[in-house]
């Protein structure tokens, strides 16, 4: 099955073509990766996938299910990778991945235990997941934001990991277990979107929603003044 990737939820973005074997959630061979640069993924995302795709002998109609970074992110990039997904599954019909950056950068570390995986939100803050790794019965995740300063204090006790230098930095002069990964890519997104797939929790287009995590600035807003 062609699998198509996106993730458009940094200033730096992606798109991966990958070939999915549909016996195994492991069988990801990658095809071809494409980066967005700039922070113009509204320009840039469509031409490069319809490129990316001809460039290999695909079209459109040969696409057998999408993975998509959900978040946490920039609120922009991931408006428009989501829209850009849902519009062709509107017309392709396909399964969709929607897929944590949080949880994917637990899954790329292959820590064990309780596992705590953190990104750089900007403002001094961090966006924070908590798993349990392997996943027990009843046992649930969770995925916020917090301060850099109760990150570091939350974090005791903890394996973290992270993809973000100056995160793993602060969390190693804490004292703290961490281990640095290598940036995300829609390649990463294309491997765990397709192991989602695989244990049945794919997503319609109807149901397809950014993570974001921390409220705009504009329901921020609208909060103070109700």
């Amino acid at each position: 099955m062609l699998l198509l990737a996106i993730d458009t939820s940094g200033k730096h973005g992606s798109i991966a073509l990958a070939r999915a074997g549909e016996r195994s959630a492991e069988d990801v061979e990658l095809i071809a990766t494409v980066p967005l640069t700039g922070g113009t993924f509204s320009a840039q995302l469509v031409p490069q996938m319809a490129e990316l795709l001809s460039s290999h002998g695909f079209t459109q109609l040969d696409i057998g299910a999408f993975a998509v970074a959900t978040g946490p992110g920039s609120f922009t990039g991931l408006r428009i990778g989501l829209a850009v997904v849902k519009a062709l599954v509107e017309v392709l019909q396909k399964p969709i991945a929607a897929v944590s950056l949080l949880e994917l950068c637990v899954v790329n570390s292959g820590a064990q235990g309780k596992v705590m995986s953190a990104l750089d939100a900007g403002r001094n803050d961090v966006y924070v997941g908590e798993y349990g790794v392997p996943v027990k019965e009843n046992q649930a995740s969770r995925e916020y934001i917090s301060t850099r300063r109760e990150f570091l204090a939350q974090a005791q006790g903890w394996s973290v990991v992270t993809p973000d230098s100056t995160l793993a930095q602060a969390a190693w002069e804490a004292g703290l277990s961490v281990s640095r990964l290598e940036p995300i890519s829609a390649a990463d997104v294309a491997c765990v979107g397709w192991r989602s797939i695989q244990s049945g929790r794919a997503v319609t287009a109807e149901e397809l929603e950014a993570n974001y995590i921390r409220r705009t600035d504009a329901e921020m807003l609208e909060s103070i003044r109700s």
